[in-house]
């Protein structure tokens, strides 16, 4: 029998974010793990032309959800949304909908935020913190609440390299900072951005921070836990492996690495790059929420990371060095169709040979390709993906040069607390994971899942790799010659190590054929 589960049968729970990566994990794992729970409340509002209620008929269209759904065909009927906006006054909700809230809701996973690195200040702080602080607003009118479970960032405090499970201070108070940005205009906002967040690289990773602290700041009587998950990656085993949804991060650069395009990346080889599955994540979240709506403790804080209890381990580590054997390796036997160039990967720390290799390996090839394309009439688009790319890899440069130690004893009590059921229903240790079949997985999940390719065209795909590496030796042949005869024609060495080399190769030949001649 699981604990965890049976207390979510007969509760309503409370989603933010629901729609997003995360949030979809969670109500997918609530409903197939507790399928009495009383009733999912999701937060939504409308978005790119879509309206509430189409946005929620798509969620549940969902591959993801497939499981719940071969069991259970009738799941949907568990979802209630609710018309929000975490940004206006009273998020925008509904009188009706409020006191439906107030009145059944028994606990509150706030998972919802931008994850933009470079979102402009003044809206990051409008959807992250002031968000946050009109739902524990909600939260502490609840008349049955008994956890409230916040979703921030192991990368809140990435200003320090050794961080304790513990709500550091910020440097500004998150209510003067709203003062601040309410009347300024925009552009002076963004001028002065880089010293109001100071020695964080961004204004997600800044704004996470303050919101922790709004939430110990705020919570009243309320029993809280903030979860700090790191790079979170495509699912390890729930409902299936390799499970992902977004091109966000990491996701977007094995793709690009798949198809060729991004060919260097400039990082520390020895860091960790810290990925965590997402079901790993949304375990230990469940796990959490269970833990302090039973024992009723008030801020609770979980790094959910991989490098738990072993920080430099091989096995339970995936380092950056790691990259080429596992990805390029997998994308090689398992091609995305249609690939740019056969998948390659340069890591190096050195600014200046990746500067070449960016040069070499992605900006003459974009151009060259693009010329092609405004030569046959058509679109030049490669330079504008290569220009995003590296914009995106910019901002991503400090991550892949670090690496953290997260002090992680709340998690090993939160695991020895579980059942050996739980443990197994509810895994988050992630020393059983093993990375090359992780990594597999995933670089297959992008290709199923994102691109939406089928696997039986991996044998047309190897044909086209075929095809990319007969063009490459043939244009590397034709430079090479074309590079040789240039310097043959200027330098008389030149000619006689040509003419050395060419007579050698004669007579190899003409002895090999004697040599067959002789053997017959």
């Amino acid at each position: 029998m699981s604990s965890v589960a049976t207390y979510y049968n007969g509760k309503s729970v409370l989603v933010t974010g629901a729609t997003g990566f995360m949030g979809k994990v969670l109500v997918e794992k609530l409903l197939r793990s507790s399928p009495d729970v009383k009733a999912v409340y999701i937060l939504v509002r409308p978005k790119a032309g879509q309206s509430m209620q189409e946005r929620v008929v798509d969620m549940v269209k969902c591959k993801i959800f497939d499981k719940v759904r071969e069991g259970w065909p009738n799941f949907h009927e568990k979802i209630k949304a609710v018309n929000a906006e975490l940004t206006q006054p009273n998020m925008a909700i509904s009188p009706e909908d409020t006191q439906e809230l107030l009145s059944e809701v028994n606990i509150v996973f706030h998972c919802a935020a931008t994850v933009r690195f470079d979102e402009p200040l003044k809206l990051a702080l409008l959807l992250n913190v002031m968000g946050t602080q009109q739902l524990l607003v909600l939260a502490r009118q609840m008349q049955n609440l008994e956890a409230f479970i916040h979703v921030s960032t192991a990368y809140a405090n990435c200003n320090r390299r050794h961080i304790e499970e513990v709500i550091y201070p910020p440097p500004v108070e998150p209510k003067k900072l709203f003062d601040l940005v309410e009347w300024m205009d925009e552009s002076l906002i963004q001028e002065i951005t880089p010293k109001l967040i100071g020695d964080w690289p961004n204004t997600y990773t800044f704004t996470k921070a303050l919101t922790e602290y709004l939430v110990q700041q705020e919570k009243g009587n309320l029993n809280v836990a903030i979860i700090r998950p790191s790079i979170v990656g495509a699912s390890w085993q729930e409902p299936f492996p390799g499970w992902i949804d977004n091109f966000n991060g990491t996701s977007g650069f094995l793709i690009a690495a798949g198809k060729g395009i991004i060919r260097t990346v400039k990082c520390n080889l020895d860091a960790v790059a810290d990925i965590i599955p997402v079901d790993v994540a949304i375990n230990l979240t469940l796990a959490a929420g269970w833990y302090t709506a039973v024992h009723r403790r008030i801020v609770r804080l979980l790094p959910a990371h991989s490098q738990h209890n072993h920080p430099f381990d091989e096995k339970t580590c995936f380092r950056f060095d790691l990259a080429e054997n596992y990805v390029i390796a997998t994308y090689k036997r398992n091609p995305l169709e249609k690939a740019f160039r056969i998948p390659s990967a340069n890591m190096t720390s050195s600014d200046l040979i990746h500067q070449y290799w960016t040069t070499v390996s992605h900006r003459v090839p974009a151009l060259l390709y693009d010329l092609y394309l405004r030569l046959t009439g058509r679109k030049p688009r490669m330079m504008k993906i290569f220009n995003r790319l590296h914009r995106t890899m910019t901002l991503l440069e400090y991550f892949t040069s670090r690496t953290w130690e997260w002090n992680s004893d709340n998690v090993n009590m939160l695991m020895s607390q579980l059942s050996p059921k739980d443990k197994k229903l509810y895994c988050f240790d992630v020393r059983q994971l093993h990375w090359s079949e992780y990594i597999e997985n995933y670089c297959l999940g992008t290709k199923k899942y994102l691109l939406n390719e089928d696997m039986a065209g991996i044998p047309a795909a190897k044909q086209h790799l075929r095809k990319l590496r007969n063009i490459q030796y043939a244009i590397n042949t034709t430079l090479l010659v074309i590079i040789w005869r240039v310097f043959i024609a200027r330098s008389q060495m030149a000619q006689n190590i040509w003419y050395f080399v060419v007579n050698l190769c004669y007579k190899f030949l003409s002895y090999f054929r004697a040599s067959s001649t002789l053997r017959h």
